[in-house]
């Protein structure tokens, strides 16, 4: 019997599937695997398949690293300003204000004092949650003021760092001055032998890496992090050359000699631990 000849009682129907809760699933960006949320939490939010590290937020690396509740923030109650009146699409003002109500973060970098393994630290997160990360004054001004507190209590800095962003556009000269600033903090704890050890994520990326992420006694970085100056995209549409596979990944910078060593995730308070130990003991 032809196809169309058919009776209608043969129609194949198809089953409707019972709907799947939003938010249990997520694709890893790395290998496509689609993991359910609670493992990837449960491992650190790390892929368990190809072992690509989600990225975190400021209080998720905070938790990982530190002392259970010895971390006490400080420098909390500092905002930026539209001190250029910068208009845009949106006005900066109106930005800021929409990066904290998302975020509940004040600005993209959070600080405080901390224990890991019984020795105190000064520590600071950048998240690149609140507008990629970029260095604004006030992010500039909180991790120069970690470095201060660290030279005068004389206890180690550790800064992990997660920007993409640059210098933010919004705040002009203003934002750039943070590099040197920050630069000068942290070479003032090295000349007074202060340890400062910095820890790289992904991604670290254009004026936090070539300030103060790239300034410390240690530097550490998690697998496969985004690690340059400029992407990898625009260096090649300038020199007009294909880059190296890998390129500006902690791997190939690992090679390269450009940091000291790459920790993962589950790894990273026993390392760091021992790091600080072999400081205060030496």
């Amino acid at each position: 019997m032809s196809f169309w000849g058919k009776p209608k009682y043969t129609l194949v129907r198809i089953a409707r599937k019972k709907d799947i809760p939003a938010g249990l699933w997520s694709k890893c960006p790395s290998c496509g695997e689609i993991l359910f949320k609670k493992k990837i939490e449960e491992n650190l939010k790390v892929c368990t398949r190809c072992d690509y590290h989600f990225t975190l937020k400021a209080d998720e690396r905070i938790n990982l690293i530190v002392d259970k509740g010895s971390f006490k923030e400080i420098d909390r109650a500092i905002f930026s300003t539209d001190i250029l009146n910068f208009q845009g699409p949106k006005s900066y003002g109106d930005k800021l204000k929409r990066e904290r109500e998302r975020t509940g973060l004040c600005d993209a970098a959070v600080t405080g004092r901390a224990k890991v393994g019984g020795i105190e630290i000064m520590l600071g997160v950048t998240d690149s949650r609140f507008m990629m990360g970029s260095m604004g004054c006030v992010l500039g001004e909180k991790i120069t003021r970690l470095a201060e507190e660290s030279l005068d209590s004389k206890i180690p800095a550790v800064v992990i760092s997660g920007s993409g962003g640059g210098a933010r556009m919004q705040e002009g000269m203003f934002s750039l001055m943070q590099m040197a600033k920050t630069s000068a903090a942290f070479s003032r704890l090295r000349e007074s032998k202060v340890p400062y050890i910095s820890i790289l994520t992904d991604p670290t990326m254009a004026g936090v890496l070539a300030s103060f992420a790239t300034l410390g006694d240690v530097l550490i970085a998690e697998p496969k992090a985004l690690i340059g100056f400029t992407g990898p995209r625009v260096i090649e549409q300038t020199i007009r050359q294909k880059l190296p596979a890998g390129f500006q990944t902690s791997e190939f910078l690992l090679e390269h000699g450009l940091i000291d060593s790459i920790v993962h995730r589950k790894d990273l308070k026993h390392t760091l631990g021992a790091i600080l130990d072999y400081f205060t003991h030496s």
